[in-house]
């Protein structure tokens, strides 16, 4: 039977067969999870063969519709940082920009150092022993180590202090159905974590605690105290830290914390429309047999010249599956050479820079916003870049009228994440300057 499709191979039967399988009648049930406010009812309306002229004309009109010169206050985990122009400069020489990982990276010892470079300044950033070459993001690395942490420790239960991430637990909750482990939330205090709250929950069974900073609100945490807490019970503390935060606060590894996850998108990586991404991991030196994914060492070669090599390679590539550390066997090696570049032309004082302005940028903003007659903070923990706003009216009327009238992307309506309708978060990066932070303000003030 010939396939119904020139381009799919699989004939009406294999269909038939494969949606047997899973059980379901029709492709339109695999598709039925998705909702149908975003799903196209009827087929593509594509134009016919065009010439190569053609076809770029129409790709660049269609990609001006993204407006990408609107002014943008998003965060929630990702965020629109400055990019160095020299960063696609060298990313994109013809030696860098190959396969998003290299399979066989021990041919390559320029591949191998950059990746040894991206360790060792992850290590310092966040004050850790030793950094693995990456992992896919930020969500799928606390994965990772609330895995670590389960096989360290040998218990199973896991405490989020204070305000993770709702992805991140999504992402964790998804990927650990059936490993028995147990997670449990303590409750906040004004939008941060509260060390009674922690105290109460963790024990014996405790594998770990996992603490945000900044957390999901832009709320900074005060880790020390949670940590304490954490190592009296022999747990571990796992920290999924913001790199550019962090190098205006205290590195996380100084304040207590074993693991520290986090992601590396804000380190010369564009957002996309949400990806690709790049996972930070770093551990304390007495964890690194446990790292997931890649680990690239220094040594000496035959010749006693500098070398670098793969090492401690626990990865399901390598070893018995069952064995493996992790069933991640690979890392955003592209990303992090991305983020690598991206630290090695700001330096550790650009960097600070970075983080201060955003601070500045985003303390300014909330000044003004609460001035404005209807408007409040949410919170009065301090806060790095981004901090929430209790508006006069739903959040998401906010949102759709500074678009439609002014063109600017307002924040996050929080009643997305479950939270208060009226509740907006604004993140502010070092990209906006007073001009545009006044025009958001002016535009709000409009709004009541």
């Amino acid at each position: 039977m010939s396939a119904p499709h020139h381009f799919i191979p699989s004939t009406d039967q294999d269909l038939a067969e494969m949606l047997a399988a899973v059980g379901v009648r029709s492709f339109d049930d695999v598709l039925s999870p998705i909702p149908e406010a975003v799903r196209k009812d009827s087929a593509l309306t594509l134009p016919p063969q065009l010439t190569e002229p053609e076809a770029i004309r129409l790709l660049r009109r269609r990609a001006g519709d993204n407006h990408a010169d609107a002014l943008s206050f998003l965060g929630a985990g990702m965020y629109d940082h400055t990019i160095p122009s020299a960063l696609d400069a060298l990313l994109q020489r013809s030696e860098f920009y190959t396969a998003y990982t290299p399979y066989q990276a021990e041919v390559s010892q320029g591949t191998l150092q950059a990746v040894y470079e991206f360790q060792t300044m992850v290590s310092e950033l966040f004050g850790m022993d030793v950094a693995n070459a990456s992992v896919y993001d930020g969500a799928s690395a606390l994965t990772e180590a609330i895995l670590l942490a389960h096989a360290h420790t040998r218990r199973n239960r896991v405490v989020f202090a204070g305000s993770v991430h709702p992805y991140y637990r999504a992402v964790f909750e998804s990927s650990t159905v059936g490993l028995g482990l147990q997670s449990v939330d303590a409750a906040t205090r004004d939008g941060g974590a509260s060390p009674d709250a922690v105290r109460a929950l963790v024990d014996d069974r405790t594998a770990c605690i996992v603490i945000q900073q900044p957390n999901f609100y832009g709320l900074i945490e005060d880790i020390p105290p949670l940590a304490g807490i954490a190592h009296a019970a022999g747990a571990l503390v796992i920290v999924s830290a913001d790199p550019i935060a962090v190098s205006l606060l205290e590195a996380p590894g100084k304040q207590g914390a074993d693991i520290v996850i986090g992601e590396g998108q804000s380190l010369g990586i564009a957002p996309s429309f949400g990806g690709p991404a790049l996972g930070l991991f770093a551990v304390r030196e007495e964890l690194k047999r446990r790292l997931p994914g890649r680990l690239v060492g220094r040594t000496l070669d035959s010749r006693g010249q500098q070398a670098f090599v793969l090492t401690l390679q626990t990865r399901e590539q390598h070893i018995r599956r069952e064995k493996a550390t992790s069933n991640i066997c690979t890392n955003e090696n592209l990303m992090a050479l991305a983020a690598t570049i991206y630290l090695s032309l700001v330096g550790p004082q650009g960097l600070r820079a970075v983080a201060e302005t955003c601070a500045q940028n985003a303390h300014y903003t909330a000044d003004r916003i609460g001035g404005l007659a209807g408007y409040r903070l949410a919170y009065r923990r301090p806060f790095f870049q981004e901090f929430v706003v209790e508006c006069p009216v739903p959040a998401r009327e906010v949102v759709t009228r500074l678009w439609e009238r002014d063109r600017i992307l307002a924040g996050v309506d929080m009643a997305a994440f479950g939270e208060e309708p009226k509740r907006l978060m604004i993140a502010v990066t070092e990209r906006r300057n007073r001009a545009d932070i006044d025009a958001l303000v002016e535009a709000l003030a409009s709004v009541h």
